[in-house]
């Protein structure tokens, strides 16, 4: 015969299953993923053709970042907290890349360079997704780091 007893008055027992529970709460998917320092980082969209390159971001933990874009680099600031991201671009330098893919920088590019630097420098938010970084504000961005 087995003889259930209550396990009220046995403070270690309550204690460790209260623990448990609040264990089983913090799941990995609901943890806070930390920013993907020193990661390169591509972003998730089309390639513009006939070229498969897309833009790139590299942040370092000190905040100095490297943003390649359609055509050109430009170094540049980020700060951020917990959930916030400011990034400061320096500015498009005027000269072309020195080492260059033919049809790299068309008008199209060139202008796409701009619009993409533009919107980066208002996104406010962000967060780890998995094996991606989603750059939020007035435009969405998701990036992924590359395996390469």
């Amino acid at each position: 015969m087995i003889v259930l007893r209550p396990i009220a008055g046995r403070p270690a027992v309550v204690c460790g299953a209260l623990a448990l529970m609040l264990l089983g709460l913090a799941v990995p998917g609901h943890a806070v993923q930390p920013f993907p320092f020193d990661q390169m980082l591509r972003l998730e969209v089309k390639p513009m053709r006939p070229l498969k390159r897309v833009p790139i971001l590299t942040v370092a933990r000190n905040g100095e970042a490297t943003i390649g874009l359609w055509c050109k680099t430009v170094q540049g600031r980020v700060e951020l907290t917990d959930s916030a991201i400011r990034i400061e671009p320096g500015p498009l330098p005027d000269a072309l890349p020195q080492y260059m893919i033919d049809g790299q920088c068309s008008d199209a590019r060139m202008q796409a360079d701009q619009d993409t630097l533009a919107a980066l420098s208002q996104v406010t938010g962000w967060r780890a997704r998995g094996d991606a970084l989603v750059l939020s504000g007035p435009r969405t961005f998701l990036f992924r780091m590359s395996t390469n």
